[in-house]
């Protein structure tokens, strides 16, 4: 297999970094891994800057380095969800069950809200009960002595 492959995903202007980093993409983390054990071995400034890489771009750690393409594909999934299919019966039902899924969000996110304001009220009563109790201990330390 040759490189040319990969650059069709590529923009016409993308450098041999973006080749690079395609291709290993393409090869999967095992290509990453070895690229940062070779920097290492050659030049260690190249091999930890590999590993910042990996490190900042989450595919040291992340589920797979193939994310863009899946993002990609989730991107255009939706997108075409929104699209009319040409049978307007379903199109009816599309509309009416996602105005109904929005105004549960809408009604969910509200009770979200007023969840965290009635934690944030119980976290303040909390504080100034305490507060107050330590006003109280520390008047009367003072009486005692």
């Amino acid at each position: 297999m040759t490189t040319a492959a990969y650059q069709t995903q590529l923009p016409a202007t993308a450098g041999w970094l973006s080749r690079a980093e395609a291709w290993l993409d393409h090869k999967g983390k095992g290509a990453w891994i070895a690229a940062m054990v070779l920097g290492f071995i050659f030049f260690w400034p190249v091999g930890l800057a590999l590993l910042a890489y990996m490190i900042w771009s989450k595919r040291m750690f992340g589920k797979g380095c193939n994310h863009r393409k899946s993002h990609h594909m989730s991107r255009h999934t939706a997108w075409s969800a929104m699209k009319p299919s040409g049978n307007t019966a379903f199109d009816a039902y599309k509309a009416d069950t996602l105005k109904r899924l929005e105004q549960e969000q809408e009604a969910f996110e509200a009770f979200l809200e007023r969840l965290r304001e009635a934690k944030d009220k119980a976290e303040f009563d909390q504080f100034m009960e305490d507060r107050e109790k330590r006003a109280t201990e520390m008047a009367k330390v003072e009486e005692d002595a």
